[in-house]
């Protein structure tokens, strides 16, 4: 008969087995299984391919919990991808700041939300990334009664989903079809007279060229020797020009001494008049001094007649003087 095991023994193993089985925990899930912590769910619109069940969540750069569960929900026609993850509450809390109530409750407030980034280019792995990147709102609990982090799309994705919107069949059928006109507009006569054109005109452009070329030493030999003419004229225009200023100025200086001499204060015109009055007081006592019965009568007579030319022509040469003051110079002009 075949002694049963004691119970020491069995005891021992289950011990052994305890162990081994905490160590396999601590093994695969860490210290963290053991800490107290908070779930949170997340929910993504696309594909969350790499990502895995224990992936890393972490907080700019930070791990602050792991993803728990991941599933597939049908959500309004359309599919949503539910991540479920299990944060740290004491990492979560020195986060958060001093205060009391949910922590990630109150993060999401001041603008937490997740976003998918790559861990390895190689494998493909990725990892949820948290940030404060958006503006704060309440948060929202799903039926499970858990807080619901929003999410954005990273840029890659966002261009991602723009070029899955791009239709390439349209766009590649619109570029046959410009191809085409642009064919046909090549091969068309309107092209190739076009081109006859501008053949034509460009041998036309090089004859001009090659003729300039011939004349330009003619040209710029007779620009210099008019532009030599011109300095010479412009020396004799100046030279011409600084004797009329000569001219004019000594025509100013006689006008001015003319003036001078013509002015009522002057010497000139004071024994001019002078003279005339001397002429028609003597006048006037020679007519005083004869009368008509006197043998001396006509002699008188004459003499008076003379006297009165003589006063005459000395008025009119006072007249002359004032209305022709050069003929003091040039003399008296001729009668035409």
């Amino acid at each position: 008969m075949t002694p049963r095991p004691s119970a020491l023994r069995i005891g021992v193993f289950a011990l052994v087995g305890l162990a081994l089985l905490a160590a396999a925990v601590v093994v695969v899930f860490g210290v963290q299984a053991f800490k107290p912590s908070d779930r949170a769910v997340m929910q993504f619109s696309g594909s969350v391919y790499g990502l895995q069940v224990g992936s890393p969540v972490v907080f700019r750069g930070v791990r602050v919990g792991r993803v728990q569960s991941i599933d597939v929900a049908h959500d309004e026609g359309r599919f949503a991808v539910p991540v479920v993850a299990q944060f740290d509450r004491d990492q979560l809390r020195a986060i958060r700041g001093p205060g009391e109530g949910d922590a990630v409750a109150d993060l999401v407030q001041q603008g937490l939300s997740a976003q998918l980034a790559t861990h390895s280019l190689l494998t493909g792995q990725l990892y949820v990334d948290l940030d404060l990147r958006t503006g704060g709102k309440a948060a929202q609990r799903n039926p499970q009664g858990l807080v619901q982090i929003p999410t954005s799309r990273t840029r890659f994705q966002s261009l991602q989903d723009q070029l899955d919107r791009v239709d390439v069949t349209q766009m590649s059928r619109d570029l046959s079809a410009t191809l085409a006109a642009a064919r046909g507009l090549v091969a068309g006569p309107e092209i190739k007279q076009t081109l006859a054109e501008l053949a034509q005109a460009s041998a036309s452009l090089a004859r001009l060229a090659k003729q300039l070329d011939q004349r330009v030493p003619a040209l710029a030999a007779a620009a210099t020797g008019t532009l030599r003419q011109a300095g010479e004229a412009s020396t004799r225009v100046g030279t011409a020009a600084e004797r009329v200023g000569g001219a004019a100025d000594r025509v100013g200086a006689a006008s001015n001494r003319l003036d001078a001499a013509l002015s009522p204060d002057s010497a000139l015109m004071t024994s001019v008049q002078q003279a005339a009055d001397e002429l028609g007081r003597s006048a006037a006592a020679l007519r005083a001094a004869t009368s008509d019965e006197s043998a001396n009568a006509q002699s008188l007579q004459r003499a008076l007649g003379d006297v009165s030319r003589a006063a005459r022509a000395v008025r009119a040469l006072t007249d002359q003087i004032e209305q022709q003051p050069q003929s003091l110079i040039r003399g008296k002009e001729a009668t035409p």
